[in-house]
């Protein structure tokens, strides 16, 4: 046996990040582990529109009740910790925490640490509508040294659009990704040293090439994260 701890992951929102969790978990566990290692995980998978219901018509308390259920869930089912496989729903991480024993690896944490060792002081943030204009990930990073600055209202509109109306759907399109690249841009012009992609989807559209300032891909910081809790001795 590896002696692998278990990872918990609260997925599906959407399934096409939850999808990006599952094969970077296993492909960073076997490039350190060797041979035919994979991880061990479990993977609770939400419906996606009950969540987006939630998050649309403020029905905050209720989504978090759902994520905690799945929590609760996985630790019965043997998690060592859990995580929740999306930046918009750290808005119920504090619920998500205290409905279970085991530890939750907070999205933020990673983001601020690779922050820190890349040393960026300032990132421009991008997500969806609520990780851009709320506070539940911008309060952990500034809270951890950060300066964090988000897109013009304008920007913001469309990015929302693109990742709920497209990226969701696992639909990639290129005038997409050329509008984000002019986002990246306006960003880096007010000071951006790096750029967050504060939605998992936004892995599958902005890669290196597209900013002229280190990205943090928050999904694969995230799984890092993990991996390197489970494989600890």
């Amino acid at each position: 046996m590896s002696g692998q701890r278990v990872i918990g992951l609260i997925g599906g929102m959407s399934w096409a990040s939850t999808v990006e969790y599952y094969r970077l978990a296993n492909e960073l566990v076997a490039q350190r582990l060797g041979g035919f290692h994979s991880a061990r995980i479990i993977v609770a998978s939400v419906d996606f529109a009950d969540v987006e219901a939630c998050q649309v018509e403020g029905r905050w308390n209720d989504a978090g009740e759902l994520l905690a259920e799945q929590a609760r869930a996985l630790e019965a089912a043997g998690a060592d910790f859990v995580l929740i496989g999306a930046n918009t729903m750290h808005k119920v991480a504090p619920a998500v925490a205290a409905a279970v024993s085991i530890p939750l690896v907070h999205i933020a944490d990673a983001i601020a640490q690779a922050a820190q060792r890349a040393g960026v002081h300032t990132v421009g943030l991008l997500g969806t509508a609520y990780t851009m204009e709320q506070d539940f990930i911008s309060g952990p990073l500034r809270a951890a040294g950060l300066t964090v600055l988000t897109p013009r209202a304008d920007d913001r509109v469309e990015v929302h659009r693109v990742i709920y109306g497209e990226l969701v759907k696992g639909e990639v399109a290129d005038p997409s990704r050329l509008f984000h690249q002019q986002v990246i841009a306006r960003l880096v012009e007010r000071g951006a040293q790096g750029i967050v992609l504060g939605c998992t989807e936004l892995e599958l559209l902005i890669g290196p090439d597209d900013s002229p300032v280190p990205l943090f891909p928050t999904a694969r910081l995230h799984v890092e994260a993990a991996v390197e809790r489970a494989l600890a001795r």
